[in-house]
């Protein structure tokens, strides 16, 4: 199961804790996989096939997330960083998405070690956040809207005036129809920072703007469906 977690980029301890399959098996009724399960009720031999992907110049392997050491997560956390705000300026936005999630991947591993609401784990999550909000920013971009009012929501319930997190929410109310929420998102914006009014009222009329189309649209479609 560890494997499978590796192989989708997730930490391989994701879900568990320690002790062995067949404890978690009776735990949880259920290792998530059913060809898993009838391993562990009829033990036999595995055999691997290793495929090699590409071979890597000494010293150019960069160690996924959940092969580093607490202290490698940290040290590795602003290269990751620099590397997905780089690959964003070439506008390659998955790619920095990708970057800013195994960042985030790295603190939430050693958040996790903490005690919720301790100092440490305050800490971690205030350099969470902003890597949240670029990971956000990437899936705008890819029109990925649910997963930005998720995320957006949650910093905003522990960081209630996060501007960034209230417009990038904003949009994605936007974007997704939910004008209401939407209008008072951007009028939070507007009360937190005045100063980004002209930025505010650029989407706000672009929401407006989308809304006569859609009524116009909505015109035409539904024209004379009433009176036959």
């Amino acid at each position: 199961k560890s494997l499978r977690n590796i192989a989708a980029g997730k930490d391989p301890l994701e879900g568990q804790r320690h002790c062995c399959s067949i404890a978690q098996l009776h735990e949880h009724y259920s290792l998530g996989y059913p060809d898993l399960d009838e391993l562990q009720k009829n033990p036999q031999p595995l055999i691997f096939d290793i495929e090699v992907l590409k071979v890597e110049a000494p010293g150019s392997y960069q160690q996924d997330p959940w092969a580093m050491t607490d202290e490698e997560k940290l040290q590795a956390v602003p290269l990751i960083h620099k590397e997905g705000n780089e690959l964003y300026r070439q506008g390659k936005v998955q790619e920095a998405a990708a970057k800013y999630y195994d960042a985030i991947a790295c603190l939430k591993n050693l958040q996790m070690k903490e005690q919720p609401g301790s100092p440490d784990w305050i800490e971690l999550d205030q350099k969470i956040t902003p890597l949240l909000l670029n990971y956000c920013q990437c899936k705008l971009q890819c029109e990925e809207y649910y997963e930005v009012l998720d995320h957006c929501s949650s910093i905003l319930n522990k960081y209630e005036d996060n501007v960034k997190a209230y417009f990038k929410r904003g949009k994605a109310h936007a974007a997704v129809w939910n004008v209401a929420e939407a209008q008072a998102d951007f009028a939070k914006v507007l009360a937190l920072d005045p100063s980004l009014r002209p930025v505010v009222s650029k989407e706000l009329r672009s929401l407006e703007a989308r809304l006569r189309e859609k009524d116009a649209e909505d015109k035409i479609r539904f024209k004379g469906i009433f009176s036959q």
